[in-house]
């Protein structure tokens, strides 16, 4: 199985790996929360380059086009050529459009695995940077346990 996030941030960029950052601090608890073992699943990211805004000594992230994406998507189709997955999941809009090549509005298809045409089963769902950004933290946690049950319902998937 992959994990397909955006792109790297600030920290992933600096470490030369993916999902180490805040982000990926809920990803790795979440993800253990399910029973997944992230050291069994490949996580990698459909745009290979940090995009960013510099502010004073910070570098803030900046969404891909859809041009960095599909200038990016070879890469991504090398490692599915090693890998040989049987499902990728999608976090995030940006993961989305390369896995799907289209626009694919996560919060109506989330929790759908679309099937590509070689095959591929893609499951959609939110990218764990989206809980860092919610404010009231009621709404925050509810968000947390949708992810959760993304992940369990993953887990069930990869079992099949």
């Amino acid at each position: 199985m992959v994990f397909v996030g955006e792109q790297p941030g600030d920290q992933e960029d600096l470490a030369g790996k993916p999902f180490v950052g805040p982000a990926g601090k809920v990803f790795d608890t979440i993800l253990d929360d399910a029973g997944v073992d992230r050291q069994k699943v490949y996580v990698t990211n459909a745009v290979k380059h940090f995009k960013f805004e510099p502010r004073g000594k910070r570098r803030i992230h900046s969404k891909p086009n859809a041009g960095e994406v599909q200038a990016c998507r070879w890469w991504l189709d090398q490692e599915f050529e090693l890998i040989k997955p049987h499902l990728a999941v999608a976090l995030g809009a940006t993961a989305a459009l390369s896995l799907l090549g289209k626009t694919t509005p996560v919060m109506k298809m989330r929790g759908q695995v679309m099937e590509r045409e070689d095959g591929l089963r893609v499951f959609i769902t939110i990218h764990p940077s989206f809980i860092l950004r919610i404010r009231e933290p009621a709404d925050k946690e509810a968000e947390r346990k949708r992810f959760l049950k993304d992940m369990t319902q993953v887990k069930r998937l990869m079992a099949a």
